[in-house]
Parts: structure tokens; C-alpha cells; sequence
């Protein structure tokens, strides 16, 4: 049964990898067996270093993924450096708050490149280098409980996190039949730098964690466990997926 779990020889381009979700997953994806490109615009020194302890091996690829042509840039240039690529997982991710009335045309722009149009492309290029050697590889986009629900104050988040959960679909429906497996990971409250503000606010705090059935906020790893299921030969048949990773926030 460990086999199916096993990603010896296969290479991952993780966004985002330099700290929380991203960092998480990058370690589990490693732990797993697998090679990590730690891809996103700040140094990558304390995810490599915790890859290392873990008998993985990592590499650095510094890209601004605002930019959706140097982040493709990015991504062709590691697998040159690196070999090909069989795991992408777009974790890279930013957020504006203002309420709807006051929300500004270049706060929709800035979330939207980063989380959408960003993510697109990078599945797009993925996808070309595996059809023109004729592999398999698995899309791992990470959505958000903003892709079932509105929240407030973040309508570009909002709108990406959902164009993310669409996005997974149809790239499902077109590449399923082609070997390439893609679905999405929609976590719940996690405990991250993001997230520590509302973790130091007692009042905010409980009310978080009266509505999570599992009474804890998710921790990163908890993440990367979902990656590696995904990116295994266990989930071989699910393809397009949009899996809630969320201590039952959804169900209640």
C-alpha cells in the first residue's frame, strides 16, 4: 500500500514555497520522494533547508508570478536546468481587502494576475512539455472556501479562488482523457503567518473555531498531506476535484 503514496523520480514545481502552505507542501511532496522546484519571488533558504533534513532533495527558482510570462519563463527554465517536470502545484497567492463599493481597479488587476491568470498559463506550459513527450503529470491548483463561499471585503480574491475552482474543471474535462490529472486543494483556517492576526484576536479566534467541527485551526501540513495524496497513483481517477482540506468548516 506505501507504493501508492510513493513519488520516487518524479520532479515537482511548487509556487509560492517559501513559507506556510506552500512550504508545507514542498516538505511533503519531498518526503514523499519526490524532487521540489521551490518557485516564488523570496528566498527559498529555510524551505531547502528543511527539505535537506528531511533527506530530500530541492532547488530554488526565484520568479515574480505577477508577471504571467516570467513566471512561465520560470517554469521552463527549471525544467531545463532541472528536468522534466511531472507535478505542478499553483500555490502562489495574494489578497486586497476594501469593501465592494471602494475596491479599486488595480487591486482587482494585481490579485487577478497572481491567482488566476498566473495559473492558467504555468498549467498551460505544463501541460504542452508533457504532451510533446507524450507523459503523465497531476495539476494541483489551490483553491480556497472562497470558492464555495463569498466572504467580504476581498471581491478579487473572491473571484479568483473561484475562476481557480472553474479553471480545474475545465482543464479536467480537456486533459483527463491525456494522461494529465487536475484538481484543486481548498483549505480551510490554517495556522500561518497569513492567518496570525486572526489567531491573536481571542474574539475572532473562537468564533473561527466554534464553527470548525474539528475544534482546531488545519495546520500546514495538513496541506501537504492532501498534495501528496493527490499527486500519488492513489488518486489516479480523480480528476477535477475541488477538495476542501477544512477540520468540516463546509459541512456545518
Amino acid at each position: 500500500m506505501s507504493d501508492l503514496f510513493d513519488l520516487t523520480g518524479r520532479r515537482a514545481f511548487v509556487t509560492g514555497a517559501n513559507t506556510g502552505i506552500g512550504q508545507a507542501i514542498a516538505v511533503s511532496l519531498g518526503q514523499a520522494g519526490a524532487q521540489v522546484i521551490c518557485a516564488g519571488r523570496s528566498s527559498m533558504a529555510e524551505t531547502l533547508a528543511k527539505l535537506k533534513e528531511a533527506g530530500a532533495t530541492g532547488f530554488e527558482c526565484l520568479a515574480d508570478f505577477a508577471d504571467k510570462d516570467g513566471a512561465v519563463q520560470a517554469f521552463d527554465g527549471a525544467a531545463e536546468a532541472h528536468g522534466a517536470i511531472d507535478i505542478l502545484v499553483n500555490n502562489a497567492g495574494i489578497i486586497r481587502r476594501a469593501d465592494a463599493v471602494d475596491f479599486t481597479e488595480a487591486d482587482w488587476d494585481e490579485v487577478m494576475d497572481v491567482n488566476l491568470k498566473s495559473v492558467f498559463f504555468l498549467c498551460q506550459a505544463f501541460a504542452r512539455g508533457l504532451l510533446s513527450r507524450k507523459a503523465e503529470g497531476t495539476v494541483i491548483n489551490i483553491a480556497s472556501m472562497l470558492s464555495f463561499q463569498g466572504g467580504i471585503r476581498v471581491a478579487s480574491y473572491t473571484a479568483s479562488k473561484s475562476g481557480v475552482a472553474g479553471l480545474t474543471k475545465l482543464l479536467a474535462c480537456e486533459w483527463a482523457g491525456k494522461g494529465i490529472n487536475v484538481n484543486a486543494i481548498a483549505p480551510g483556517y490554517i495556522a500561518t503567518n497569513n492567518t496570525e492576526a486572526l489567531r491573536a484576536d481571542r474574539q475572532r479566534n473562537d468564533d473561527i473555531l466554534k464553527r470548525i467541527p474539528a475544534g482546531r485551526w488545519g495546520e500546514a501540513s495538513d496541506i501537504g498531506g492532501a498534495a501528496v495524496f493527490l499527486a500519488s497513483k492513489a488518486a489516479r481517477y480523480i480528476h477535477g476535484a475541488v477538495i476542501p482540506v477544512d477540520g468540516g468548516w463546509l459541512a456545518r
